[in-house]
C-alpha cells in the first residue's frame, strides 16, 4: 500500500504469515525502534518507508504510519475468516507493565490509558503514540484498549505498549483450527 499527501509519502507491505522480519525507515529512530518490535512480537513482516515532513515535526510521518499500517491489515485480512479475532497481552518491560486488547471486529476504536512521565522521548513528543495507536486502530478496523499498569521511564513504557499490541494483534491474527473457514462472529460478518 502507498499512501502520498503533501505531508508525507508511506510505503507498506506486510506478510501476516511472516517470521517478524522488519525493514524499517521512517526518519524517526524511536518510530523505528517500536515498529521493528512490533513486527517481531507480532510476527507479521514489515516493510514500511515513510518520507515526511519533519522540518515541521514528527507527527504526519508518524499518524500516517499508522493509517498505512492499518489499512494494510484491513486488506490482508480480507473477510477474516479463519482467524480468532480477539488477543490479549500483559507485557512487562521492566518496572513498566502494558496491557493490550484487541478485537478485530471491524468496528475501530481506541481506549489509551496510559501517562507518560516525559513529553519527549528521543525526537518523538510522547503524545504521538496515542496518535499513532488510533491511527492504526481506525484504519484497521479494530478496537485496541491499551492500559499502563504501572512504568515510570518513558522508554520501557512505550517500548511495553508496542509489545503488548504485537502479541495481542499476534493472537488476534492467528488462524483457529477448530474454525478454519468460519467468520468469527454470530452475524457471520466483520464489519462496522
Amino acid at each position: 500500500m502507498t499512501r502520498n499527501t503533501v505531508e508525507t509519502r508511506i510505503d507498506v507491505a506486510i506478510d501476516l504469515d511472516g517470521s517478524g522480519r522488519a525493514e524499517i525507515a521512517t526518519g524517526i529512530g524511536f518510530l523505528d525502534h517500536m515498529l521493528h518490535a512490533l513486527a517481531r512480537h507480532s510476527l507479521i513482516d514489515i516493510k514500511l518507508r515513510a518520507e515526511g515532513d519533519l522540518q515541521v515535526d514528527a507527527h504526519h510521518t508518524t499518524e500516517d504510519c499508522g493509517i498505512v499500517l492499518g489499512q494494510a491489515l484491513r486488506q490482508a485480512l480480507s473477510e477474516k475468516r479463519g482467524i480468532q479475532r480477539y488477543g490479549h497481552a500483559v507485557v512487562p518491560m521492566d518496572e513498566a507493565l502494558a496491557e493490550a486488547a484487541i478485537d478485530l471486529s471491524g468496528r475501530p476504536f481506541l481506549v489509551w490509558q496510559v501517562t507518560f512521565p516525559h513529553s519527549r522521548l528521543g525526537e518523538m513528543d510522547t503524545e504521538l503514540f496515542e496518535e499513532f495507536f488510533r491511527a492504526f486502530a481506525m484504519n484497521a478496523g479494530l478496537a485496541l484498549h491499551m492500559v499502563l499498569r504501572h512504568g515510570h521511564n518513558a522508554h520501557h513504557i512505550a517500548e511495553a505498549c508496542f509489545k503488548a499490541a504485537a502479541r495481542a494483534l499476534r493472537e488476534a491474527v492467528q488462524l483457529d483450527g477448530r474454525m478454519p473457514d468460519t467468520v468469527p462472529s454470530t452475524k457471520g460478518v466483520l464489519e462496522a
